[in-house]
């Protein structure tokens, strides 16, 4: 194998092998090729979340000018306006990033420093680089199929639905979302005493833990024509466009924990409302109001907002108890509802 010290040695061979050659391109000669600005292509660099390096330093590939040329293109086609190419630079960026940090980490665990030579690693990512390179086309094309037929599906809709009552507390901010808003039910689920847990159970535990929460729950969101937004560390963040289907869902989830005594007991909040979708983001004050509303609610239990509450109201499928108005950060007038399906009748 190379001396084990020589870093550089793999290193080199890696920017190879993924890039296709050495560096000999300068930000300067990208920028001069593309016909842009250096200042432009530097921050689009920064953007995507890489090194910055000087203007002269030859430390780019013709693959970096190929995807700097890209870019350019895409907004000269209209396709990316100038208030959103930075944003989704960046949201490209981040997320990569996380996902060569998993897998990188998964790869490390089949190379071994200390018996392998330079030929084996890169035998090695002959099989896996362009295996793992075609599932992630795959994904992003199956998942931009489901985009555009629930697009499609959403725009030849009749939307006659009413804004609301204004002087309702959880609906007076609905206004504020911008003319592209879609209606849509938002909810979060929490773990409950994550922090408790997350002191007392080992790594491998708390790994254990997060993992079958995060994968049984896109399980469940998915069943009823949900996308979860984010995990956002002990709390995922889902979407659904059908009233009776993000009802479902925060039902699903907390009662996981009786078939499953691996699945953590949850919290959860949903509100049904207006929301903006922005690079893979949901943003309003219904995301506001589901947030608020986890946090209020008791383990094991299911709140919704008044406009979920009416949405669902008629469908026998489900029982709605009016609580109390309660004053959280931003609402000082909420009115949650306990949701519970209509055959059960115990008080959560």
């Amino acid at each position: 194998m190379p001396d084990p010290f020589d870093q550089n040695a793999l290193i080199d061979q890696l920017e190879v092998y993924l890039l296709g050659e050495e560096p000999t391109l300068s930000g300067n000669d990208l920028a001069d090729a593309v016909g842009i600005p250096f200042e432009v292509a530097r921050q689009r660099w920064r953007s995507l979340g890489f090194t910055e390096v000087g203007a002269d330093v030859k430390a780019f590939t013709h693959a970096d000018l190929e995807a700097l040329r890209l870019t350019q293109r895409l907004s000269e086609l209209g396709f990316l306006e100038p208030d959103e190419e930075s944003a989704l630079v960046r949201s490209l960026g981040r997320s990569f990033a996380r996902l060569a940090e998993w897998q990188m980490g998964l790869l490390a665990k089949r190379i071994d420093l200390e018996t392998m030579e330079l030929d084996e690693i890169a035998a090695l990512m002959d099989e896996i680089v362009p295996a793992i390179e075609s599932l992630q086309s795959y994904v992003w094309r199956r998942h931009t199929l489901g985009v555009g037929a629930r697009l499609l599906h959403s725009a030849l809709r009749e939307s006659d639905a009413d804004e609301g009552d204004a002087d309702d507390a959880d609906s007076a901010e609905a206004s504020e979302v911008d003319d592209d808003a879609t209606t849509m039910g938002v909810g979060f689920a929490d773990i409950v005493n994550y922090t408790q847990q997350s002191r007392s159970l080992s790594r491998s535990e708390l790994t254990h833990l997060i993992d079958e929460f995060e994968s049984r729950a896109l399980e469940i969101v998915s069943e009823h024509g949900g996308r979860i937004i984010k995990t956002i560390g002990d709390e995922i963040l889902f979407v659904a466009d059908d009233a009776a289907g993000i009802a479902r869902i925060g039902l699903e989830l907390i009662e996981e924990p009786e078939r499953k005594d691996d699945f953590p007991e949850l919290r959860v909040g949903l509100a049904w409302g207006p929301a903006l979708s922005r690079l893979g983001d949901v943003l309003g004050p219904v995301v506001n109001i589901a947030s608020r509303l986890t946090s209020t609610s008791r383990p094991g239990r299911v709140l919704v907002d008044k406009a979920l509450a009416d949405e669902l109201d008629g469908d026998d499928a489900f029982k709605l108890r009016r609580l109390r108005r309660t004053s959280v950060r931003g609402y000082r007038r909420l009115e949650p509802w306990a949701l519970q399906r209509a055959k059960d009748n115990g008080q959560q």
